[in-house]
């Protein structure tokens, strides 16, 4: 069975030519007839399809064209097709592949124009009709918001006479008119035309806000971890600040290491050359106990002190003696007495002992420095500085008991350098570090005198036993085991409130108030005499009488002015003495 072959297209005015096709015209003048149209490329030596001849023996391959991705959201819209070539008379009709070129994706925005087709072949006489092939163009994806058009349909080719197909020749208006796309009627021999350039879809808003929202989000979590990383960092630097005092090791600046000597009539000269010699005591007994201080008189081992600090060890109490270096030893009583509060004990066994160096009472005047060392409650090697207020200042202390045999008299040193419980027996030192005073009382702020101060502590008011006094009381406490007082002979009237010493109308005991034979009666003192002056020196009361008179040995001589019946007189005595009973 014989058919006939669709064939390109060819002039139809050609001699020989079974089928005539018009050639496409180029953008321009149509060619002249019987001139073959020149190709834009160069010609094809093997004359493969579409660049060389059209062969015979095949039609010319179809020329795709991609189809272009609609814009998200917008349906796919038909594709227009191809018109079929009317048949001409006497000849059979065969359909020619279709040539398909791409559909142009149109600019964002810009509508969908429909491709044109391409027109039908219309046979000629004496010809067999061959239908030219059609063009088919694929359906561009119309913009984003842009419906989808129907495309205008393709004219149809007209039969010319003798039943020849003709297809007719673009007319200027044709080939003027731009293209519908960049590939809209793509042709390989067609002048190149002008492409519209691609305009950029406009951003979404919902996209803009999501990348607004995103960034907005990115700041604060950045801020937040900046702020983070600034307070940990602050607090570890502010916590090194506190801990060290800064960043870098502080160093104050100081002084250079100096040598320890000092001169020796300064407090610390003065110090350092007693300390060895002063002791703390440790005293216990008939359910008592107390703590005081003493110093070293010679190199026998005996011990100065009050004897209000060793009372409460009585007979059979225990003393223990503490030395500067730490040192301890036991002590015992080798004297006492009560109406001078001094007392002497001893320690055995030790050597090396260094006796303080003792002054001259009568020496002293009142604003000289002077140093006082003791263990304030039980605080050993205490020391203390300050000057002399005053001086013969008589004071009694004691007289717990009720029956005054431990009251004692003291015409004492005053002091403002302080003075504590547990000073008491301690030193009281000149600029020399010599001993001028035993420190034995303190004025407490309650207003009352006591060898302790009632433990309530140094107000500036502080006394000590003139050494001069403490020197003879502690000969004779070593030597005899007592201390003998010097006496008038005579019993004086406590209760007398006038101005001076008033002798009692009767003693004591039930005898004379002036002793038969003793002193004051040898200088013919009777009672109810008025005794004002001691040595010219006024006398205020019976207290301060006493206090005069032991400041002075036995067998020294005193001269007494005195008051009787409105008289005044002058009388002399030698001073008589007493077992200290």
């Amino acid at each position: 069975m014989t058919g006939t072959v669709p064939a390109p297209a060819a002039d139809a005015s050609a001699p020989g030519a079974t089928g005539s096709v018009s050639a496409p015209a180029s953008h321009g003048a149509p060619p002249p007839a019987g001139e073959q149209p020149k190709p834009l490329h160069d010609p094809d030596p093997y004359s493969t399809p579409p660049y060389g001849e059209p062969g015979p023996w095949a039609p010319a391959p179809p020329v795709q064209h991609p189809a272009a991705t609609p814009a998200h959201g917008v349906p796919m819209g038909a594709p227009p097709s191809a018109p079929e070539a009317a048949p001409g008379p006497g000849a059979p009709s065969v359909p020619a592949p279709p040539v398909q070129h791409p559909a142009a994706t149109p600019a964002h925005g810009v509508p969908m124009g429909a491709p044109p087709s391409a027109p039908e072949a219309v046979p000629g006489a004496g010809a067999p009709s061959v239908p030219a092939p059609s063009v088919q163009h694929l359906a561009a994806t119309p913009a984003h918001g842009v419906p989808m058009g129907a495309p205008p349909a393709a004219p149809e080719a007209a039969s010319g006479p003798g039943g020849h197909a003709t297809v007719p020749e673009p007319g200027p208006a044709a080939q003027d008119a731009p293209a519908a796309g960049p590939w809209a009627r793509y042709d390989p021999w067609a002048a190149p035309t002008a492409v519209a350039p691609l305009q950029q879809a406009d951003p979404v808003e919902e996209d803009v806000k999501r990348r607004r929202g995103r960034r907005r989000r990115a700041l604060v979590g950045g801020a937040l971890v900046i702020a983070l990383v600034s307070g940990v960092a602050g607090g570890v630097v502010g916590v090194q600040l506190e801990r060290n005092g800064g960043i870098g090791a502080v160093e104050l600046p100081q002084a250079g290491v100096e040598a320890p000597d000092r001169d020796p009539d300064s407090v610390a000269g003065i110090a350092a050359q007693a300390l060895p010699s002063v002791v703390t005591l440790h005293v216990s007994g008939g359910g008592k106990a107390g703590t005081g201080t003493g110093f070293v008189l010679d190199d026998r081992g005996h011990i100065l002190t009050n004897d209000h600090v060793v009372e409460p060890a009585g007979k059979n109490g225990d003393i223990t003696v503490t030395f500067h270096s730490g040192d301890t030893a036991e002590a015992t009583v080798v004297g006492r007495d009560s109406g001078y509060d001094l007392a002497v004990v001893r320690v055995k066994g030790v050597r090396g002992l260094t006796p303080l160096p003792l002054g001259n009472s009568d020496n002293v005047q009142v604003g000289d420095p002077v140093v006082a060392i003791g263990a304030p409650f039980d605080l050993a090697g205490t020391v203390t500085s300050g000057i002399i207020s005053a001086r013969e200042r008589p004071i009694t202390a004691g007289g717990e008991d009720g029956d005054g045999s431990d009251v004692s008299y003291v015409d004492a040193l005053q002091t403002d350098a302080p003075i504590n419980p547990g000073n008491s027996g301690g030193p009281l030192l000149d600029g020399k570090g010599r001993v001028v005073g035993i420190n034995s009382a303190i004025r407490s702020a309650d207003g009352g005198l006591d060898p302790e101060g009632g433990q309530s502590g140094s107000i500036g008011l502080g006394f000590a036993i003139p050494i001069n006094q403490g020197k003879r009381v502690a000969e004779e406490l070593i030597e005899h085991g007592k201390a003998a007082h010097p006496v008038i002979g005579i019993t004086l009237d406590m209760a007398y409130s006038g101005d001076g010493a008033r002798v009692a109308a009767e003693g004591g005991d039930g005898g004379p108030p002036v002793s038969t034979g003793g002193p004051g009666a040898k200088a013919g003192i009777r009672p109810g005499d008025v005794i004002t002056e001691v040595d010219g020196r006024p006398v205020r009361s019976g207290e301060e009488l006493i206090v005069k008179t032991r400041a002075h040995r036995p067998g020294d001589r005193l001269e007494l002015t005195l008051e009787r019946n409105g008289e005044e007189r002058t009388v002399s005595l030698v001073l008589g003495s007493s077992d200290g009973d």
